[in-house]
């Protein structure tokens, strides 16, 4: 029975032997690949792979470039625009100051003529042109009077600095009288009118 046991082992081995052989000779026959085709092609793929590589890398060089580029000019262009608000703060006023020099003329010279002069009409009218001559300039760079006489009064725009009887029931709550005007400028509050107020 040993021996049976044994004759059948080694049937089976000599089975699996021709097995492999058979696989082997079927393999070669079928793969037409040579023995280490397997390694050239892994050798060439990171050759493409640097090549593309090397581009994206390029790529990536010129957009860093770019980007560096742009923060330069935006640095710049943000500098640039720093220093012309602050020459725009400093000499805001210089057209206005220039407008108002005319009048500073005119009143030197009115100056002259009153301690020269005795004739009271004439110097009262040469003061209303140089007064009329001022609110021209001042309406020419915007600035605009606020009609507040009459008007319902409005906190946002006078200011109350007394309240009196209202001599009729229509003028309660309206301003009766004026102490210190209220201006725009541009059409844009910068004073409020000092106004009295009928309760």
């Amino acid at each position: 029975m040993f021996k049976k046991k044994k004759s059948m082992d080694q049937r089976d081995q000599e089975q699996r032997q021709e097995w492999t052989e058979e696989q082997l000779s079927e393999n070669l026959n079928t793969d037409d690949s040579r023995p280490g085709d397997e390694l050239l092609d892994a050798s060439e793929e990171p050759a493409d792979n640097s090549e593309e590589v090397q581009k994206l890398r390029g790529e990536c060089n010129d957009l860093r470039d770019k980007l560096l580029r742009q923060a330069a000019e935006f640095d710049n262009f943000r500098k640039r625009t720093a220093r012309e608000r602050l020459e725009l703060v400093q000499t805001a006023g210089k057209d206005m100051m220039l407008s108002l020099l005319e009048v500073v003329d005119d009143s030197d010279r009115a100056m002259d003529v009153l301690d020269k002069s005795e004739d009271i009409a004439a110097l009262k009218e040469g003061m209303h042109l140089i007064f009329q001559k001022l609110k021209n300039t001042l309406q020419q760079k915007g600035l605009q009077l606020m009609e507040a006489q009459n008007q319902d009064f409005d906190p946002e725009l006078h200011e109350a600095i007394a309240e009196i009887p209202a001599p009729t029931p229509e003028q309660q709550g309206k301003v009766l009288d004026v102490v210190q005007p209220g201006y725009y400028m541009n059409d844009k509050l910068i004073r409020h009118a000092k106004v009295v107020v009928g309760k």
